[in-house]
């Protein structure tokens, strides 16, 4: 939007007799959510409200006091986010979490806990720092391809396929443990799921990504991983990211609201995920493995792929 020079100058003005400086970003929120007076526009009237936001802050992660990444994420189970983050990424290499805690270096409160250090007590392989921000929208983009995957993972061992009617199932049964989503309408979910389709764990977070390093994160302090025979749904798009992480945690079955990427299709099948997308309204298509176990379950794929307008209908949101 263009400003013109007196409007500038009639503010700089303003700002000199007060004795203040021009506006700033506010300061950090301890809270996971922020209360702001919105203008409503409505049946051609507009009324002042309060609306309630997601917040987004920097986190800085660091392995044994190196840095490795900084990504925008909704404050909370930080410790989670940055282990799984450390796992999913292939920067442990097999080495035990020994601890986590904010700020190596000072204060957690001089850093307003906006930094975190995993500490293998250096047993973790000499990190190579990420030089630039991972947005809440994205992970390693292009950085990590299939070869990469095949020598850092094996394929998942396996075990008795979901049955499909499980699996369609899912997005209904997490609906509940998205309160984050139903407050702000801004935020992804990640949901761990055993083999009956019921939620183990979830967490939420304003990128996708995040929110999954949150539950392996959890797993990991646990000591809960491989997750062999638990299925991990997404609630946005299967990403290659998604599908990389889900397999360094140890997942049968990912399933995600939205499609996956061709590449995330390749990731899975290498794995041996079951991989299933545009899971909606009791329907899915199933990406990975190419051929189902059951002659039933193949041919309840076949028919849903036949009907895409229906499988692939995309609500608002």
């Amino acid at each position: 939007m263009s400003t013109n020079r007196g409007e500038t100058s009639d503010w700089s003005r303003r700002w000199r007799r007060s004795g203040e400086g021009p506006p700033t970003l506010q300061g950090v929120s301890r809270g996971r959510t922020a209360k702001v007076l919105t203008h409503r526009y409505d049946a051609g009237a507009v009324t002042r409200q309060p609306d309630q936001l997601i917040v987004e802050e920097p986190l800085e992660i660091q392995l044994d006091g190196a840095l490795v990444s900084t990504t925008m994420r909704t404050p909370g189970h930080d410790f989670e986010l940055a282990a799984g983050f450390c796992l999913t990424e292939g920067l442990l290499a097999g080495a035990p979490v020994r601890q986590c805690r904010y700020c190596g270096t000072g204060s957690a409160v001089d850093s307003e806990f906006n930094v975190v250090t995993v500490e293998t007590g250096g047993l973790a392989p000499p990190p190579r720092p990420r030089l630039t921000t991972t947005t809440s929208a994205c992970g390693m983009c292009g950085t990590t391809a299939i070869d990469d995957l095949r020598e850092r993972l094996h394929p998942l061992p396996p075990t008795a396929p979901f049955p499909l009617d499980v699996l369609a199932r899912v997005p209904d049964s997490v609906t509940s443990m998205q309160q984050l989503f139903d407050a702000t309408g801004a935020v992804h979910a990640a949901v761990a799921f055993d083999r009956s389709g019921d939620p183990v764990l979830a967490r939420e977070d304003i990128g996708r990504h995040n929110a999954v390093d949150k539950v392996v994160g959890r797993f990991l302090l646990d000591d809960r991983l491989p997750a062999t025979g638990l299925g991990l749904y997404v609630s946005g798009r299967a990403s290659f990211e998604i599908v990389q992480k889900a397999w360094a945690a140890g997942f049968s079955a990912v399933v995600a609201v939205s499609a996956p990427s061709s590449l995330a299709v390749s990731a899975a099948r290498l794995a041996g995920m079951t991989l299933c997308g545009f899971a909606r309204g009791g329907r899915l298509n199933v990406y990975a493995p190419e051929e189902l176990s059951r002659p039933d379950e193949r041919a309840a794929v076949d028919d849903a792929m036949t009907t895409p307008s229906a499988a692939r209908s995309k609500p608002g949101g």
